[in-house]
């Protein structure tokens, strides 16, 4: 068992914290102003608290009226469509009763818009997608920015819904903040079936009724999809980064364990709040240091998470002040070792891996092997040393009990003396062609290195055409650019993976590059994503041309066109992003502030930060 942190692990965090030193301390000093002496609401004068608590009953009036009572914002990112947010509904009532119970008040103080990728994959509206964790942030910020309380409980769970509510808390690094989930739906249609259905429906082989049935068969329930996407890489990601409460992340919806827990953190809040003390004040802007997030990417990495945290961790990271880079991620790469085979880099899901034993021997493992910090805060009891600890319910009610030593199932959880890969699941390409990410948890050893000739697609709706026409069965490296945030916001290109699976099933050498965005959903073929520059940047993808050779190898870290560098210089570039007006329809047009103020995705490719 070691408690000390590996050798590259505490390089990176060390070079994290020197990188950020002068943006840390001055959000630092901005969260320590805002803390106020007592309940910052005792400083409002008496209409506008008035107004603060018109709407409550008598008891909470007047302990609102007093200094010693704290009260916790609820932020909810409920809506009855997804079902990932559906159980939300009875949370805030939930919440309130248990905090009340425990001294405490609570007010639904806003709540935040959550859209579905997997619902809009391949549509206009996902084209928002991705600025959507933007508003989150501000909307949540919005809901706390009326100096009315002392603590915040965030629900949400879904893609850029968990790191929206993060960043906007941030903004109030003053209050310490529970992230409270729902939990995922039970298993479906196994993972392996589906995706031999949608192949075959890429294919040609089936009709939408029986690829509409299997798809049906697998998302079919309240609670979150169940593969190793975003979502469930959110949910593994605040965990141990320490912001839920030990275990919380995979109990299903509606149980009486996920009712104890959600409780639980109703009466954790009111513990961590200045009016308990220097001792006991954990402000969330002090807790999410460079420890928390070398966590939080150690994590991702263990697991074969979502690419999309390449932005996310970065983004949330910069609202604390904190500079974290692809590079980081890399580093890190080469010495977490895989413990986990979750769909859609394996054919189980995530009730199987909380089955084998969850996050709480997935978090012991890592801790023993120095790979996490174990004396980074928590909001779950100290240090993360508690999240070696899984939650069950007795006769006495909720308690914490130590994970198994073995995995219960090694074909889906491992321990490090036994991973499936030495090395984690996500790496960096370069060249002069830019910078990517790619995700090779399930791309075999023997696809990951592919020298080929260019075909270039400005959409993945081209790309799909080509394929249906029988113009890609050859060796190909596809790239499609125009995809990247000030182009088009960077949707996820879902559609691309089944034609592309398609192709390398047939003996084909293949690969994407592209300046947009893959998700967890990306899977057996090599994939760079997120390129940056991107084409609508004057990046270098613009000047490629059909019949250029690239060269990805994702072992090497190389990205690159065997073209001239003088050449590729001299060319004309192709297309650009969207004149102001011609972005448009969906609501598009109403972000055109966004795609032109947005960073570039190697920065996390935010607006806000």
């Amino acid at each position: 068992m070691s408690t000390t942190p590996h050798p590259v692990v505490a390089r990176v965090t060390w070079r994290v914290a020197e990188r950020s030193a002068g943006r840390r301390a001055a959000y630092l000093r901005r969260v320590a102003e805002a803390k106020a002496a007592g309940p910052a609401r005792t400083a409002l004068g008496c209409a506008n608290l008035a107004h603060g608590f018109a709407a409550c009953g008598p008891l909470d009036k007047l302990r609102l009226r007093g200094d010693v009572t704290p009260n916790i914002a609820i932020v909810s990112a409920y809506n009855d469509m997804l079902s990932a947010h559906q159980p939300l509904k009875d949370y805030p009532d939930r919440i309130k009763a248990a905090v009340a119970a425990a001294g405490g008040t609570a007010q639904f103080a806003g709540g935040v818009p959550a859209m579905c990728d997997g619902i809009t994959q391949g549509r206009a509206g996902m084209e928002l997608s991705l600025f959507s964790r933007d508003v989150v942030a501000m909307a949540t910020a919005v809901a706390l920015s009326h100096d009315m309380f002392d603590g915040a409980l965030l629900l949400g769970v879904c893609d850029k819904i968990v790191p929206g509510l993060v960043i906007g808390a941030l903004s109030f690094g003053h209050l310490p903040v529970i992230l409270v989930p729902a939990g995922p739906m039970p298993s479906g249609l196994p993972n392996a079936e589906k995706a031999k259905v949608r192949k075959r429906y890429a294919a040609g082989e089936i009709g939408r009724d029986e690829l509409l049935e299997a798809e049906a068969g697998s998302y079919h329930a309240p609670g979150t999809c169940t593969f190793y996407g975003t979502a469930n890489s959110n949910q593994l990601l605040m965990e141990a980064m320490g912001l839920h409460l030990p275990g919380a992340s995979f109990v299903p919806p509606g149980t009486d364990l996920r009712d104890a827990l959600t409780d639980a953190a109703a009466r954790r809040v009111l513990e961590l709040t200045a009016l308990n003390g220097d001792d006991a004040y954990t402000p969330i802007g002090e807790m999410l240091d460079e420890r928390a997030f070398v966590n939080g990417v150690v994590a991702l990495l263990a697991t074969g998470g979502s690419t999309n945290h390449t932005l996310h961790l970065v983004a949330m990271a910069a609202a604390a002040g904190i500079e974290l880079t692809w590079d980081d991620f890399d580093e890190l790469s080469a010495v977490t070792p895989l413990l986990t085979r979750l769909y859609p880099n394996g054919t189980a899901d995530v009730n199987h891996f909380h089955a084998a034993g969850g996050t709480a021997f997935l978090i012991g493992e890592l801790l023993d092997a120095g790979l996490l910090h174990e004396d980074a805060r928590t909001v779950g009891g100290g240090t993360l040393a508690a999240y070696r600890e899984a939650p069950k319910l007795t006769p006495d009610g909720l308690t914490w009990e130590p994970a198994p030593e073995t995995s219960g199932d090694t074909g889906v959880l491992r321990p490090v003396d036994e991973p499936f890969d030495q090395q984690g699941g996500l790496r960096t390409v370069r060249g002069n062609l830019g910078r990517a990410v790619i995700k090779v948890s399930a791309v075999r050893p023997e696809h990951r290195a592919i020298e080929a000739p260019a075909r270039v697609f400005g959409s993945q709706e081209e790309l799909q055409r080509a394929f249906a026409a029988g113009e890609l069965d050859r060796d190909v490296v596809v790239v499609v650019r125009h995809q990247g945030p000030r182009a088009n916001g960077m949707p996820e290109l879902h559609r691309l993976t089944p034609p592309l699976s398609v192709l390398q099933d047939r003996g084909h050498r293949v690969a994407l590059v592209t300046d947009g965005r893959m998700s967890g959903a990306s899977g057996t073929v090599p994939a760079a994503i997120h390129l940056s520059p991107e084409a609508a940047a004057d990046g270098p993808l613009a000047r490629l041309r059909d019949g250029d050779v690239v060269r990805l190898d994702a072992d090497k870290g190389l990205l690159e066109a065997l073209v001239p560098d003088e050449e590729l210089a001299a060319r004309e570039p192709h297309g650009g992003a969207p004149a102001q007006g011609e972005w448009s329809g969906t609501g598009r047009e109403l972000f055109d502030a966004f795609r032109l103020a947005v960073g570039p995705a190697e920065r996390g490719a935010g607006v806000v930060v």
